[in-house]
């Protein structure tokens, strides 16, 4: 077993510089969606991760996890898979003679669900409830998840053999997607060259209660009213006639906000700036927007913003 690091106080800003260059030193030339990754966490969000096989979607994953000490569960959403397979079942105890819940794989705090679009329609809304309230219904009897709990969802391309497009309303319970792409050729090469930490080595730099704590921080963050008004020219410029595939939802601009405050926070401060919200909008909005769409219509509505202000 791997050594702990020292932990860091709890809500420390040192904290984060130090799971930024944890996973850095694991993901190779991923810095700048690191930093987002690490921001769809601290805002309490979900993360869908699309891109080709063996671009670091997994390693990302439980780098985060592990950079908290997270309870980490990974499953394969295959065409099989069923949704009691996730939530779990009520099963007979022998010796009471009752039924107790035996909890699945959604009890956990970080949920890696691999190959998401290759499950069934109805597997994949077994998640919807656990990702807006953070809770499953089984037989009629709620049982609420661990906290801190996120899904991590990867996504291959709908041209793949055996992929279905992600509904709508599944993908707004996503606060952010994110494609990581091919790394650098100097980061290849170091990859190559064995200079990544291997996964399994990498230690613990906090627990679950500094994450609990930085999220707590993350909404204390200080939007000011002109803030507050360049999300909703976003959002409205989204919803005008003139425009071109689906609206952002109110979701998405709650969204929007907490990412930002997240952002503002990985960069010591306690304010929110609009070079903030302009860093986390093509994360958080694109799918919405466009989901075969790759930043296209985001980048677009910030130009359009910024030109009318």
């Amino acid at each position: 077993m791997v050594a702990s690091a020292p932990v860091v106080p709890l809500a420390s800003p040192e904290l984060l510089d130090s799971v930024v260059q944890g996973i850095g030193r694991v993901l190779l030339g991923k810095e700048h969606s690191v930093r987002l990754a690490l921001s769809c966490l601290l805002a309490g969000g979900h993360l869908l991760l699309e891109d080709l096989p063996g671009t670091g979607k997994t390693t990302l994953a439980e780098a985060l996890a592990r950079s908290f000490g997270l309870a980490f569960k990974r499953v394969s959403f295959t065409s099989d898979l069923l949704p009691a397979d996730l939530t779990g079942i009520n099963v007979l105890d022998p010796g009471s003679g009752s039924f107790r819940f035996q909890p699945g794989p959604l009890f956990s705090q970080v949920l890696l669900a691999d190959e998401i679009n290759r499950a069934s329609p109805r597997t994949q809304s077994a998640l919807l409830e656990a990702m807006a309230a953070g809770r499953v219904s089984v037989d009629g009897t709620s049982h609420a998840l661990p906290q801190p709990f996120m899904v991590i969802a990867t996504q291959n391309g709908l041209d793949q053999v055996g992929t279905s497009a992600l509904p709508e309303s599944q993908l707004d319970r996503f606060l952010m997607r994110l494609s990581l792409g091919f790394p650098a050729r100097a980061a290849e090469r170091a990859l190559l060259a064995g200079e990544a930490l291997a996964l399994e080595t990498m230690p613990d730099l906090g627990q679950p209660a500094d994450l609990l704590a930085l999220q707590q921080r993350c909404r204390e963050q200080h939007c000011g009213e002109a803030l507050l008004d360049y999300a909703l020219d976003l959002v409205a410029a989204s919803r005008a006639p003139e425009q071109d595939g689906a609206p952002l939802s109110p979701r998405a601009s709650q969204g929007l906000l907490a990412a930002a405050r997240a952002w503002a926070l990985l960069a010591r401060r306690s304010f929110v700036t609009p070079a903030d919200i302009q860093a986390v909008f093509p994360a958080v909005a694109e799918h919405r927007l466009d989901p075969a769409g790759h930043g296209q219509r985001s980048a677009a509505l910030l130009r359009q913003v910024h030109a009318l202000r």
